[in-house]
């Protein structure tokens, strides 16, 4: 599910900066899901579109594909207008953030 190839790679395998950059997704990644949560509710799609947009890049950057290619299905289905699968899409989302934050918090741990 989290393959820390890219950030070890990235980060030449520096602990500290391993620790800085997940800790940095720890914080973020869940305020953008209850932001996202918000857009769904209220049924703002172009915010919904554009905050699953701006998780992309830090789901890659965390090794987490499965999750990108879930936001990239939201980015999808709103520019569509496939509106009436956009709660299944947040739930499949949300539940591999899940997922992902308990092992992240487990290898933030073991640096």
């Amino acid at each position: 599910m989290t393959d820390l190839a890219f950030l070890r790679n990235f980060t030449k395998d520096d602990p500290l900066k391993m620790k800085r950059y997940i800790s940095l997704y720890l914080d973020v990644a869940p305020k953008t899901f209850e932001e996202m949560k918000r857009n769904l509710d209220n049924g703002d799609w172009e915010q919904l579109r554009i905050n699953a947009h701006s998780l992309k890049p830090q789901a890659d950057f965390m090794g987490i594909d499965s999750l990108k290619e879930e936001l990239i299905k939201i980015e999808e289905a709103v520019k569509t207008k496939n509106f009436d699968i956009l709660d299944n899409l947040f739930t499949t989302s949300l539940n591999i953030a899940i997922n992902a934050e308990i092992m992240l918090k487990e290898m933030l741990d073991q640096l």
